[in-house]
């Protein structure tokens, strides 16, 4: 059975945030708190250690008390770049990833895909939600989530040849794993706010 202190926290909040108008996307206040605070509290419970991967505003992370670290590029890479630096620097089995702007995440993510990842003896475990319950939805079906993902920390060098040689797309590094799936029946626990109008539906909606 995979413990909670075997696994590192890594909270993902290194993008552009392009449609949110360009701002820091896991400062935005929520509730009284910025978002990826929320999302803090929420994973720090499932988690032995957590880690905050951000490109900017670093004191203001910092501020939460957590190790922050940026990118080893600077060229705003994706998740992917987020998902290396925590395999990097995590210094437990496992590392679990969790974005800053869906602060209503299962309080039982990491215990089911720990769960997942063992049963399967996979390498890499996501979560997969009912369908997609985005503002622009439209999608039918279960929808993977790949960035809620946990994976053992031994698919470093995997994942660093793989950008190297160019690769940035998420789905296309994880079908090169041995993956698990945790199904979820709450498709709203999965709701992102990818701009400001959805970071106000999702107060809103009591998220």
């Amino acid at each position: 059975m995979i413990k909670p202190c075997d696994i590192t926290g890594l909270i993902l909040a290194g993008g552009r945030g392009s449609r949110m108008g360009g701002v820091d996307k896991g400062l935005q206040p929520y509730r009284g708190l910025p978002l990826a605070m929320h999302t803090l509290m929420r994973l720090a419970p499932q988690v032995g250690e957590v880690m905050i991967n951000a490109n900017r505003n670093l004191g203001a992370y910092e501020s939460f008390g957590m190790p922050v670290w940026p990118d080893a590029s600077a060229d705003f890479a994706g998740p992917l770049a987020g998902f290396l630096i925590g395999l990097e620097r995590c210094e437990t089995p496992y590392l679990v990833t969790v974005p800053c702007d869906t602060p209503a995440f299962p309080e039982d993510l990491v215990a089911r895909l720990a769960q997942a990842l063992e049963a399967e003896g996979a390498d890499l475990a996501m979560a997969r939600s009912p369908h997609s319950d985005h503002a622009e939805g439209g999608r039918v079906g279960p929808q993977l989530q790949p960035v809620f993902c946990m994976m053992r920390s031994t698919l470093m060098e995997d994942l660093l040849r793989f950008m190297q040689e160019g690769g940035r797309k998420i789905d296309l590094w994880t079908a090169r794993q041995r993956s698990a799936v945790a199904d979820f029946d709450d498709a709203s626990a999965f709701f992102n706010a990818n701009t400001l109008a959805e970071l106000r539906q999702l107060e809103a909606r009591g998220a």
